[in-house]
């Protein structure tokens, strides 16, 4: 469904050098990724301000036209045919609306209808379907400029999904959404893949919409892709610690087991980190030999903390 080869997109940036005189500075924004994405897969797309997500998402959209290597999407060249791709591309930009601003919800809809040359008995069908997924009903008939954040994101998603794409690209979908409307957003976006097989690219500083959402994650620093795969083996990549948490049976010092180190205690429970090659098992018995112990559970990273350790070893690599 994506198909990037070998693509740099380079800007040209102008710096003021004296009261008259300016030096042209050339920045490769993106430099150099490639990567493909199949039918039906749920991707998350992350990375750093700055790290050339948004310049990949316009490429992809053709806002933008790489200044080398190639990039296919839906079987079409964005920058050379973008009014076909549009026909079968959905975007959900977060902080941009695509509604007008002072029609009621259900006159921008039809707008949009006629803008992709929907038949009127597909789009009555399409929009009721939407409606119902996403509880649209109670405002259709209210201004857009009176819709919630919420609302107004249900709103755009039902417009970009109107002419039925085969590819959906959200950025940022659920930054400011409070948790009831998140939780509205991710569970529609998760019924749209399994049961349409809509592929979709996200992208998103809400880890919680990865961990929800994505089967498979690539991370972007300074216009190169640092990871692809999937959340467990970035786990692994990112050489984060587990952590096990112990209640014993009375309060005690700090256990001491070779390679454990105590990150925590507060009075009979204790949280051990331990290096992602150690074997977990054998933690526990070692801990249960010496110490009674009344519960234990193995606390896997946060993804946040493996993104954020991700980002730093890029940024210190001595290849960049």
């Amino acid at each position: 469904m994506i198909e990037v080869r070998d693509v740099i997109k380079t800007f040209t940036v102008r710096t003021r050098s004296g009261r008259l005189r300016h030096t042209r500075t050339k920045v490769d924004a993106v430099a150099g990724i490639s990567f493909s994405v199949e039918p039906g897969e749920f991707v998350g797309y992350l990375g750093p301000n700055g790290a050339g997500k948004s310049t990949t998402i316009k490429m992809l959209t053709g806002i933008l036209t790489p200044s080398s290597g190639s990039v296919c999407v839906a079987g079409l060249d964005p920058s050379r045919q973008r009014t076909i791709l549009a026909r079968r591309m959905g975007v959900v930009f977060g902080q941009r609306t695509t509604l007008w601003w002072d029609l009621p919800l259900r006159d921008s809809l039809t707008l949009i209808r006629h803008l992709y040359r929907v038949d009127a008995r597909d789009h009555r069908a399409r929009l009721a379907e939407l409606t119902e997924l996403l509880d649209l009903g109670p405002f259709l008939g209210t201004p857009v400029r009176q819709l919630s954040l919420g609302q107004r994101m249900r709103g755009d998603l039902t417009a970009a999904l109107l002419h039925d794409p085969r590819i959906l690209v959200l950025d940022e979908p659920t930054i400011g959404l409070d948790v009831v409307s998140k939780a509205t957003v991710r569970g529609f976006l998760e019924r749209l893949n399994t049961e349409r097989g809509t592929t979709v690219l996200l992208t998103t500083h809400d880890l919680g919409d990865i961990e929800r959402l994505c089967r498979r994650v690539m991370i972007i620093d300074h216009g190169r892709l640092a990871y692809d795969g999937d959340l467990d083996r970035l786990r692994t990549t990112a050489e984060t610690e587990r952590v096990l948490v112990v209640d014993l049976a009375r309060p005690g010092p700090p256990v001491e087991l070779p390679g454990v180190r105590v990150v925590r205690t507060e009075g009979p429970r204790q949280w051990l980190a331990i290096p992602r090659e150690m074997n977990a098992a054998a933690v526990v018995a070692a801990l249960a030999d010496r110490h009674e112990i009344l519960d234990i559970a193995l606390r896997e990273p946060d993804i946040e903390d493996v993104v954020t350790r991700l980002y730093r070893r890029s940024t210190h690599s001595p290849s960049r």
